[in-house]
C-alpha cells in the first residue's frame, strides 16, 4: 500500500496525473481534525496557566507594595486601598472587571492584611494573608491551572 501511495504522489508530481481523489482528500481533512483535537484541548490549557501565572505576578508585585505602605506609615497597613497601592506600584492591578485581571482588598488591620488576586479570563483567585507575620497563599479553585492540590500557591 505504502509502495502503492509512493507510485501515484511520483506520477502526480510529474505531471502524468492531475488532482485528487475526494477519498484523499477527506482522508486529510480526518487527519487534520484529528490532530486539531488533541492539540487545542492542550493549547486552552497553557493559557489558563498564563494567565494564573500573570495573577501570581501581579499578587506578588501588590505585597510588595503592600509592605512598602506600611513602611511609609510606621509599620501598619491601615488605609492601604487599590489606588494607595498603585501610586506606590503602578502594575499593581485595579478593582475586578469583567474579564480581566483585578485586585480585591479583603480586609487591613494594624499588622495584617489580605488580598487576592483574580486571574484574567479563568476567574481563579490568588490571595496573601499576613496575619501578624504569619503569611499564607490560598488559591481556588484547588487542583486547576495554577493552584496546586493543596491549595497553597506558595507565595
Amino acid at each position: 500500500m505504502l509502495h502503492d501511495l509512493r507510485t501515484r504522489v511520483a506520477k502526480r508530481l510529474a505531471g502524468e496525473e492531475s488532482g485528487f481523489t475526494l477519498i484523499e482528500l477527506l482522508v486529510v481533512m480526518l487527519i487534520i481534525g484529528i490532530l486539531a483535537a488533541i492539540a487545542l484541548p492542550s493549547f486552552f490549557n497553557q493559557r489558563d496557566k498564563a494567565n494564573d501565572a500573570k495573577a501570581k505576578e501581579a499578587a506578588h508585585t501588590t505585597q510588595v507594595a503592600m509592605e512598602t505602605y506600611a513602611t511609609d506609615n510606621n509599620g501598619a497597613y491601615t488605609g492601604a486601598t487599590v489606588a494607595a497601592l498603585q501610586a506606590i506600584e503602578p502594575t499593581v492591578p485595579g478593582a475586578p472587571a469583567a474579564g480581566k485581571m483585578g485586585l480585591t482588598i479583603n480586609s487591613v488591620a494594624g499588622n495584617s492584611y489580605d488580598f487576592t488576586i483574580t486571574a484574567q479570563s479563568t476567574g481563579h483567585t490568588f490571595s496573601v494573608k499576613n496575619t501578624a507575620g504569619a503569611m499564607t497563599y490560598p488559591c481556588a479553585p484547588v487542583n486547576t491551572g495554577g493552584c496546586p492540590s493543596g491549595g497553597d500557591w506558595g507565595g
